[in-house]
């Protein structure tokens, strides 16, 4: 196997992530985040029934329902609940920052579910980046792009942790299902789930051009494609190797940002950036020197692993 695909791969769909906050924010400003979300998951399930036949070459196996049921129920279901209204509240940069939390959130949902043993590096990696988002959050002022970004980073940070559990069970799922069948299921059941709620949310009066094409690169470019860049990647590569690669989100989202977006982050916003870095970096640390990776879970014993993932 060529080792570059994965790695490839990763970075791709970590750009990919990256923008979707620019083309969700571009939604939102025209429309309810239930009409964006949906419209997103229809057009991903659209493009799977083209190819409904190579989706449907799968053994399904007993028991395995409980945890596609757990997987779809965090994301896309709940982890998009939760970031299309944090986004009608922060801002696309600070939103993007916080994706650095996930290996963290990870490693913590390792702990409860499998009692992987978390050593002090992540316990101090895991504060000093908490209190980076805090001062993220609290440094900046209320303005178009973040009105109320206390409560859209916390809606976010709800969002991760979403990702988080997604991502142990996905890890499990993955060696026994195709990338495509998952990512297929995963849009539908979103297209599902969403699909009651627009009786219950407002009608655009009146929609871009502009927003109408960012659903389309939310529900082909990204959920097609990113998801099954990542589910591609994380059947082949380990934990260790792949949970990195997340932090690139942040960076691809703070970019996107600033070049379409016109959004900025004041000095000690910027600061408080680096710091969530840094608490990534120290969580890491012990893990890169010995076995206990972030997010490294009893493989020998049960071939679960874990990763975390932007959706």
């Amino acid at each position: 196997m060529n080792h570059r695909l994965p790695s490839f791969a990763l970075i791709l769909a970590m750009l990919l992530w990256g923008s979707s906050f620019i083309a969700l924010k571009y939604a939102i400003n025209e429309m309810h985040p239930v009409w964006v979300i949906f419209g997103r998951m229809l057009l991903a399930t659209f493009c799977f029934a083209l190819v409904f036949k190579v989706v449907m070459k799968f053994r399904y196996q007993a028991g395995d329902w409980k945890r596609l049921a757990i997987m779809s129920l965090c994301e896309p279901c709940l982890y998009f609940v939760l970031e299309g209204e944090a986004m009608r509240h922060t801002s696309a940069g600070q939103a993007g920052m916080i994706t650095a939390l996930l290996p963290l959130l990870v490693a913590v949902m390792a702990w409860f579910s499998v009692g992987e043993r978390v050593n002090r590096n992540m316990i101090i990696g895991f504060a000093t980046a908490i209190a980076g988002v805090l001062w993220l959050t609290l440094a900046g002022t209320a303005d178009a792009h973040a009105p109320n970004a206390l409560w859209g980073n916390f809606l976010e940070f709800l969002a991760m942790i979403c990702a988080a559990i997604y991502s142990i069970n996905l890890k499990h799922l993955s060696s026994r299902y195709p990338a495509l069948t998952l990512t297929a299921f995963q849009a539908f059941c979103g297209a599902i789930f969403f699909a009651p709620m627009l009786f219950w949310v407002p009608i655009p009066e009146s929609v871009s051009g502009q927003a109408l094409l960012a659903i389309v690169y939310l529900g082909v470019v990204v959920t097609l494609g990113a998801y099954l860049l990542y589910n591609y990647a994380i059947s082949k590569v380990k934990v260790t190797a792949a949970a990195g690669y997340v932090n690139l989100i942040p960076v691809f989202s703070l970019l996107f940002a600033y070049l379409l977006l016109g959004e900025r982050l004041n000095g000690q916003q910027m600061v408080a950036a680096g710091v969530i870095i840094l608490g990534v970096v120290i969580s890491q640390w012990r893990i890169k020197e010995s076995a206990g990776a972030v997010g490294k879970v009893i493989e020998d014993e049960n071939n679960t692993a874990i990763v975390a993932v932007k959706g």
